[in-house]
């Protein structure tokens, strides 16, 4: 059974950090691609970024910058660093892990982020 589990979500004031963390079970951790999307009321979810078993790394043109995504194979979780943060990072935020092949796909449950101005 896969099991995507975030944390790290809460109320920010603009410009402010907050790191967040996925720990996923039932998966082979290594080999599977990471990402992050996000979701704002009234919005599509969207992409923020992703990053491969090997450690490449891709990101939104629009938290380029300011978010950093990371993994820890050995503890099979990946986290968002996310600085200099604006009202409009404020989203339900979720992981997600895609196998290489690209045949499965896992999403958590989400965290809520919410940037205050």
């Amino acid at each position: 059974q896969v099991q995507l589990v975030e944390s790290g979500g809460g109320l920010v004031q603009a410009g402010g950090s907050l790191r967040l963390s996925c720990a996923a079970s039932g998966i082979i951790f290594s080999t599977t691609i990471m990402g992050w999307y996000r979701q704002a009321p009234g919005k599509q979810r969207e992409f923020v970024a992703i990053i491969t078993g090997g450690g490449t790394t891709n990101y939104a043109d629009s938290v380029k910058g300011r978010f950093t995504i990371s993994r820890d194979n050995a503890q099979n979780t990946v986290y968002l660093q996310m600085n200099s943060l604006k009202p409009a990072d404020t989203a339900v935020y979720y992981c997600r892990a895609r196998s290489a092949s690209g045949a499965l796909v896992y999403w958590g449950q989400g965290t809520q982020v919410t940037v205050s101005s």
